[in-house]
């Protein structure tokens, strides 16, 4: 065991190109399945992956070599070519939205992720994503928001 100790853990989300319903409830699962598998061959752990028609979450944890932009690039590059095998139009949004996680709020974080179909009974994407980018602090330009 190394002298090196972390705990990197990151919020990403991604949404469909134009955020068409694309992702159908009768393959969605094995798109997360997918997904989870990506991270873990990048060398991640994919704590959890969920998502609606037009978007998905992810909770990942990362070790301290890797780049969280590569990682996002890699999974949306492989997950387009095995989604268009369900959907020939899928596409993958050109940008993304990733937020460092605590890991005393991972489990909630946990819940959120798992229950993303209940959520957006109540929220659109674009509420959600511009929500999480207020709460995190992060500055944004609005035209460029979903």
């Amino acid at each position: 065991m190394g002298s090196t100790f972390h705990s990197l853990h990151f919020h990403i989300i991604f949404s469909t190109k134009d955020r068409r319903p694309l992702i159908r409830a009768d393959w969605r699962p094995r798109l997360h399945e997918y997904l989870g598998g990506t991270v873990r061959g990048l060398g991640g752990v994919a704590e959890a992956v969920g998502g609606v028609d037009d978007h998905v979450h992810l909770l990942v944890s990362l070790g301290t070599t890797v780049a969280v932009a590569d990682v996002v690039r890699e999974l949306k590059k492989a997950s387009s070519v095995w989604a268009r095998q369900h959907e020939q139009e899928f596409a993958w949004q050109e940008g993304y939205g990733v937020f460092s996680a605590s890991w005393t709020h991972a489990q909630e974080l946990r819940r959120y992720i798992a229950n993303q179909e209940e959520h957006h009974r109540q929220k659109t994407f674009a509420e959600e994503f511009k929500r999480l980018l207020e709460r995190n602090g992060v500055n944004y330009d609005p035209k460029y928001l979903p």
